[in-house]
Formats: structure tokens, C-alpha cells, sequence
């Protein structure tokens, strides 16, 4: 994903810091953060800074963040509240929606530290 632009904003993926990144007219305003696993990429922290949040945004990261990871071939993991809740209201990517298991929060937490 080179970068994926909408009036919502641009999102681009940054494999170096593991998240996927909302710029609104070049100004950076949010996140969505992962670590890959075996196949699959878990989503463990969304955030749009506050005076961006109400206009969809949220919804437009985490929408273009799992089509970049179903390019990928990825299966997703929403341990983030935000994108467990789209992946409820999106049936699109149900075929790639793994469900969070008690081994996803121990790994996820032994990664992070």
C-alpha cells in the first residue's frame, strides 16, 4: 500500500513503526497499530487525535488498513476496540477476521512488554 487517498484523508502502511498512518491535508491525525503473527495481523491500537474525531476517520483508517492486509494475504485480529467493532459492521471482511483468544492477548502482550 503505497498510500490510499480519500476526502477522508490519506492512509499509508509504515512497516517500520507497525501501523498504518491517517494524514488529513499533511497533517498526521491518527493510527492504527499491528504486529504480524503467523498469517496473520493483529490490530491493538487505534487512535485519531481529538479535534479530527466525528468525521468518520477512524472508520476510514481501519476500512483501508484491512484491504491492505487482505492484499497482503493476511488474516486479521482486531484486539482494538475500534476495529473489533468495524469488523461487526463490515461483513466484507469476514472471510479474513480471526477472533481474539486468550493465546492472541498473551502473545500480544508478551510482544509488546
Amino acid at each position: 500500500m503505497p498510500g490510499a487517498s480519500s476526502s477522508a484523508g490519506s492512509v499509508r502502511r509504515n512497516d517500520e513503526a507497525n501501523r498504518y498512518e491517517l494524514t488529513v491535508d499533511g497533517r498526521f491525525v491518527g493510527l492504527a497499530a499491528y504486529l504480524d503473527r503467523d498469517g496473520q495481523r493483529v490490530f491493538y491500537h487505534t487512535e485519531i487525535e481529538k479535534s479530527f474525531q466525528g468525521r468518520g476517520l477512524g472508520s476510514a483508517l481501519v476500512g483501508a488498513a484491512l484491504a491492505d492486509t487482505r492484499e497482503d494475504g493476511k488474516r486479521v485480529v482486531g484486539a482494538c476496540s475500534l476495529v473489533a467493532h468495524y469488523l461487526d459492521k463490515q461483513p466484507e471482511f469476514s472471510d479474513i477476521a480471526d477472533p481474539v483468544g486468550p493465546d492472541i492477548m498473551r502473545w500480544l502482550d508478551n510482544a509488546l512488554g
